[in-house]
Parts: structure tokens; C-alpha cells; sequence
């Protein structure tokens, strides 16, 4: 189980990296193809799109980086069970007036860990 939060907490990183980057490939490098991202949208209502999608919007964001903002990663839990974890994560990217916290939803898949669903929040705030 050690070895599993281990293996998490790194592809965490890896997720928290691409984050700051805007980095598509790097994010497609720990999604399951068939993930999908849901999240609340600014009409008040569930939105889900399939991965690929999600990622052409990465692919035309703007990078935090480039944009000189300050980075504040968090892992605020990982919970795992055999073959299925729950990492929750605080994304502190002060891209005002986004503040994210994200659920990834993981199985390991072929000997390694994929996220297969991440569920994000974004609060509006300055």
C-alpha cells in the first residue's frame, strides 16, 4: 500500500507539473484514454468531456508559468483500496480569480496508475 501512495504522490507531481506548464502531453501521459473531466460549469450545471477534449483546451491556455504566477501545489489526500485510489489535490496557481481543487480518480491499469476521472472545482475569488 506504501509503495502505492508512493507511486501516487509522484504521478501527483507529474499532474501538478503539467498543470503549471499547460503541458497536454505531459497530462495525457497520466490519463487514460477514456477519462473524462466533470466539473460544474459556468451555467450552474454538470459538464463532462471526454479527455481529449479537456486537452485541446490545455493545448490554448496560457501557462501560469509564463504568466510569472506564483505556484502552491497540494496533496491533501490520497486514499487507496487494491486497484482504485482517490487523490485530492489543491491546485494553488493564484490565476485569479480560479482557484481549483481536484479529485483524480485513479485504477491501475496494466501494472500502473492512470487516472480514468477527475472531478475539479473552481472557486471564483480575488
Amino acid at each position: 500500500m506504501e509503495d502505492a501512495e508512493n507511486t501516487l504522490r509522484a504521478l501527483a507531481q507529474v499532474y501538478f507539473d503539467a498543470a503549471y506548464d499547460m503541458d497536454a502531453e505531459q497530462f495525457q501521459s497520466i490519463f487514460h484514454p477514456l477519462s473524462a473531466v466533470t466539473r460544474i460549469g459556468d451555467d450552474g450545471e454538470v459538464s463532462v468531456m471526454p479527455i481529449e477534449t479537456w486537452l485541446g483546451g490545455v493545448r490554448n491556455a496560457t501557462a501560469p508559468r509564463k504568466l510569472g504566477l506564483e505556484r502552491k501545489d497540494e496533496v491533501v489526500a490520497i486514499d487507496v483500496s487494491d486497484n482504485l485510489a482517490l487523490i485530492k489535490l489543491k491546485l494553488k496557481l493564484q490565476m485569479p480569480p480560479r482557484h481549483f481543487t481536484d479529485l483524480l480518480s485513479c485504477l491501475k491499469v496494466q501494472g500502473g496508475w492512470k487516472i480514468v476521472q477527475k472531478v475539479m472545482s473552481v472557486n471564483l475569488r480575488q
